[in-house]
């Protein structure tokens, strides 16, 4: 069954295959430019720092298996004070290793993540993305990623803890969280969401976290995200990326206004739009921080690690203000 018309018609709306050319593989991170960049760093006024990303970790960590083979972080040491030429009274050495999966808690989704109707970000075809990786579009592609950084705060702007499960973040929750907020999105910025879904995996319940609500007369679980007209917002403000502090990234059930769309922002941003979005954020520190100085924009570092074909890329985001 396709795609309600009205998802693909936003699809169209807001497709930018070839808008920097036809060898483009980064999307909207073009934006980001050197005088974003310059500007950026005026946002740094105390040198306070935020990390923004939650422990990779096995135990407590994010991933409940909803999604087959993405595992919490399994790391087992190979070297335990290894005399490394049979001298213990000279270097020693202590490793290890890990095999996680690359979006198994914060997270960037590569723009190859998503494929819709065949086709990846640009029009290539889906079987760019084999067993070996993604030959267009991986990860590494993503050189950098530093920018200013916009912290919306939906879950406050209606005066909550957290959003309810369903919630479609929409046009006019960003416009108005901007108003509140005293602050514009604008060309080139990363975007931040806060929905406070965070703050329970904080507490040490990360089956609330990534379970979600139950919704009545729906056989769906209730997560609070990103919905279609937010995405027209994004466009509208030609942001570089967007991250939210939920594992689903977009409102779950689906958009409540369409019927029959499954994932269908994931296929807007990444493969029309050409938009990297992150989830998993931590924003709980940061949010209160800027409650308390009324300052909602800093200088943000968040560029994904270079796995070569990689489908996305753990990060430690970092917050400067």
């Amino acid at each position: 069954m396709p795609y309600p018309q009205e998802i693909i018609d936003l699809g169209e709306k807001v497709k930018n295959w070839g808008r920097w050319g036809d060898d483009d593989e980064i999307g909207t991170i073009n934006f980001i430019t050197n005088e974003v960049v310059k500007e950026a760093t005026k946002c740094v006024k105390s040198g306070k720092r935020f990390s923004l990303a939650f422990p990779l970790q096995q135990q407590g960590g994010l991933q409940l298996g909803s999604m087959p083979g993405r595992v919490n972080p399994l790391r087992t040491m190979i070297q335990l004070n290894t005399p490394v030429i049979g001298d213990p009274t000279l270097f020693c050495t202590s490793d290890d290793v890990v095999t996680m999966g690359l979006q198994a808690a914060t997270h960037w989704d590569g723009l190859c993540h998503a494929s819709w109707n065949g086709k990846i970000y640009g029009g290539r075809d889906a079987s760019t993305i084999t067993y070996d990786g993604a030959s267009v579009c991986g990860i590494e592609k993503i050189t950098s990623l530093t920018s200013r950084g916009v912290l919306l705060d939906i879950a406050s702007l209606y005066g909550l803890e957290e959003l309810p499960g369903g919630h479609a973040i929409s046009y006019e929750d960003c416009l108005n969280a901007e108003k509140k907020q005293g602050v514009e999105v604008r060309s080139g910025d990363i975007l931040l969401l806060r929905t406070g879904m965070m703050a329970k995996a904080k507490r040490g319940d990360v089956v609330a976290y990534g379970s979600g609500t139950q919704i009545e007369n729906s056989p769906m679980p209730g997560f609070p995200g990103v919905g279609l007209g937010a995405v027209e917002f994004f466009f509208d403000r030609e942001i570089a990326a967007v991250a939210i502090d939920t594992i689903t990234f977009e409102v779950m059930p689906w958009d409540p206004k369409v019927v029959g769309a499954i994932l269908p922002i994931h296929c807007i941003n990444l493969v029309m739009m050409g938009l990297t979005q992150g989830q998993n954020w931590d924003l709980e520190e940061l949010s209160t921080d800027c409650q308390n100085d009324g300052k909602w924009d800093f200088l943000l570092e968040a560029s994904p690690q270079p796995f070569v074909g990689g489908i996305g890329s753990p990060v430690n985001p970092i917050a400067i203000k």
